[in-house]
């Protein structure tokens, strides 16, 4: 298991992910470059984005920020199913993130094999960090249980044809990507999460059945009610 830390509500989760997301950046552009950030959608870490445009990362960085998507539905940019719209009303507008540094995967058009191809030519080598939030059934991105998607090798983003979430067409990046990626941080809030958690985490389940063991080694931030079922003891911050 990687990094664990388990706080008090949604709100301690969202100022504490605000906060080490924010120490990332300064620490990534203090090494010279820029830096490379996947979002998720989902309602999870919407408090994250709204903490984060209140100013823990100031103008200038955001200048030198570049923003990716973990997935997106194949939806117009302002459907309410939209993952980019999400980001854009929570975080990109309030922080005045530059449109430039805004990678936003097309998937409402038609041919999602080519918006893939255009997408990956885009992405990052390597992402400096993803944010992402966990389903459920143990989802993470549109990384579904009994997906093939969870044991592409060789690719960096695929089409998801038929997602048991609605809308059913998507885009994703793939375990290649998190496996790349120098830092993923996981947010996970609220008891219906719960079991999803402790599946991944300390079940033995393999990542067809629960996508997020892709990531158990990573950091996790977690509410009280969202590490219920946590047998492991972990000192609350």
């Amino acid at each position: 298991m990687g990094q664990l830390r388990i706080l008090e509500d949604p709100a301690a989760v969202a100022q504490g992910a605000a906060g080490m997301i924010a120490q990332r950046i300064a620490a990534g552009l203090g090494r010279g470059g820029r830096f490379s950030l996947a979002l998720s959608g989902g309602r999870t870490p919407v408090d994250t984005y709204r903490a984060l445009a209140r100013g823990p990362v100031g103008p200038a960085q955001w200048r030198q920020v570049e923003i990716y998507f973990a997935d997106e539905r194949a939806v117009p940019p302002d459907d309410p199913e939209s993952n980019y719209r999400l980001v854009r009303e929570t975080l990109i507008e309030p922080a005045g993130i530059p449109p430039r540094n805004v990678h936003r995967i097309r998937a409402e058009d038609p041919d999602l094999e080519a918006v893939v191809r255009q997408a990956e030519m885009a992405l990052a080598p390597v992402l400096d960090l993803i944010v992402l939030g966990i389903g459920e059934d143990g989802h993470i991105a549109s990384i579904f249980p009994g997906s093939p998607t969870a044991r592409e090798a060789v690719a960096r983003l695929v089409v998801v044809h038929d997602s048991p979430k609605p809308p059913p067409r998507r885009v994703t990046i793939t375990p290649r990507v998190l496996r790349e990626a120098r830092e993923i941080v996981l947010l996970a809030t609220g008891a219906g999460k719960a079991e999803a958690v402790a599946r991944a985490l300390e079940g033995t389940t393999d990542p067809d059945r629960c996508p997020a063991r892709l990531v158990r080694e990573r950091e996790w931030l977690l509410d009280r009610a969202a590490a219920r079922l946590l047998a492991q003891s972990a000192s609350p911050d």
